[in-house]
């Protein structure tokens, strides 16, 4: 009997998606820890790759359970659920799928500052519930263009955040470890937060996630954007001291925020839901069809690049 090479280890792909690691090599779903427990040992000795997709951990106990295993393709950018270190140390490759989603998340966060300076969700339910019909004007809402805004990592996401920025002509200042080739004006905060707080008025956070960015956007760092200071999180929902936030929006320190990501996602703290300064999404900034189609693309590559004995097109280890 042969076995698949390819274990699909979460449940969240699409047919499409899983057709298209299918067309790589023959794959088999174990969703759960108890699933890919239960494999057979002949099953799992056949395994040579995974193909991961959300944020469920892959510990080295998940990856001792397949020995030949050679290959974890996540699909996305982020890959922090993945124990990398782990998976160097037994000679395991990890592969993401960076730029394809570059766009889209940069998109969503001008979407989000314009959504939560203009009241964009506000004025749609002024209209639809017959409020603007009934003689109430929709109050005077705040001005985004020309504000100071900080970009807390200035990576490929953040580079593309800050082009739209300064398209809308905000002075644009950032951190990163090194420097970056910008624009004559763009201000470098090499990686102090707390000085990119004090300079700007939104702060749009875009560092990538794990261990090493838990907690970025601090309590100090928070407190120093001010009475209209805003933050945007299209990043994970550690990069923020989620409690400080939350203390700082409720207390009137800063004057709001608008997320896609958040700690204990789906399960959003109940403090964030019941303020009316805050704009919430579901963690979708990459959701849109052309762009998940790219992804699985560039995930399968990943995956046929192994099997035909090529370099890797995206590897992080």
């Amino acid at each position: 009997m042969t076995y698949p090479a390819i274990l699909i280890s979460a449940p969240y792909f699409s047919e499409d998606e899983k057709a298209r690691i299918e067309a790589v090599r023959p794959a088999v779903l174990a969703g759960t820890p108890e699933a890919r427990a239960a494999m057979p040992e002949e099953a799992r000795l056949a395994i040579r790759a995974i193909a991961n997709k959300g944020h469920k951990p892959i510990d080295g106990a998940t990856m001792d359970l397949f020995p030949n295993l050679a290959v974890i393709t996540q699909f996305g950018v982020g890959y922090d659920a993945i124990d990398v270190a782990a998976a160097t140390a037994r000679g395991i490759t990890v592969t993401n799928t960076p730029d394809v989603l570059n766009e889209d998340v940069a998109d969503l966060a001008l979407a989000l500052m314009l959504a939560w300076s203009r009241e964009i969700v506000k004025g749609d339910a002024w209209v639809r519930e017959g409020t603007w019909a009934a003689g109430r004007e929709l109050p005077l809402n705040r001005k985004m263009s020309g504000a100071h805004v900080g970009i807390a990592g200035m990576g490929r996401i953040g580079r593309a955040i800050a082009d739209r920025c300064a398209a809308f002509g905000m002075p644009v200042h950032y951190t990163s470890r090194t420097a970056k080739d910008t624009p004559e004006g763009w201000t470098y905060h090499g990686e102090d937060v707390v000085s990119l707080a004090q300079a700007v008025e939104w702060m749009v956070v875009a560092v990538v996630g794990g261990d090493k960015t838990k907690g970025y956007l601090s309590r100090e760092a928070i407190d120093a954007l001010g009475p209209r200071g805003v933050v945007i999180n299209i990043a994970r929902g550690t990069c923020i001291d989620e409690e400080a936030l939350i203390g700082a929006l409720e207390a009137g320190r800063i004057a709001g925020a608008a997320l896609d990501v958040f700690y204990n996602e789906p399960h959003v703290d109940a403090r964030l839901i019941a303020l009316p300064n805050v704009l919430l999404q579901p963690h979708q900034a990459s959701s849109t069809v052309e762009t998940r189609r790219d992804m699985s693309i560039a995930q399968c590559a990943n995956l046929k690049a192994y099997f035909d004995g090529e370099p890797f097109p995206t590897p992080v280890n």
